[in-house]
């Protein structure tokens, strides 16, 4: 039998957070989400938060978006090391 993969929230909360404080100047929620929001992504603090806090499932679109908006790669916004 295959194992099961089961992955809660998502991979990239706790480097969303560390992308916003290694902005500069650094970024609150509000700030990242009215960014995102003039990228048009519609998002909001609460989004961000629950992103952060792996509350909420991250799709590749948004990830992308993400990423622009801090200044790094997708890739690493999914690293782990």
């Amino acid at each position: 039998m295959g194992k099961n993969f089961l992955i809660k929230g998502n991979i990239c909360g706790d480097r969303v957070r560390l992308g916003r404080a290694m902005h500069k100047p650094p970024l609150t929620q509000d700030d990242l989400a009215r960014e995102l929001n003039l990228m048009g992504m519609d998002m909001t603090k609460l989004i961000i938060s629950r992103i952060e806090t792996n509350q909420r499932h991250v799709c590749d679109a948004e990830l992308k978006m993400l990423a622009k908006a801090l200044g790094v790669t997708m890739d690493w916004l999914c690293s782990d090391d």
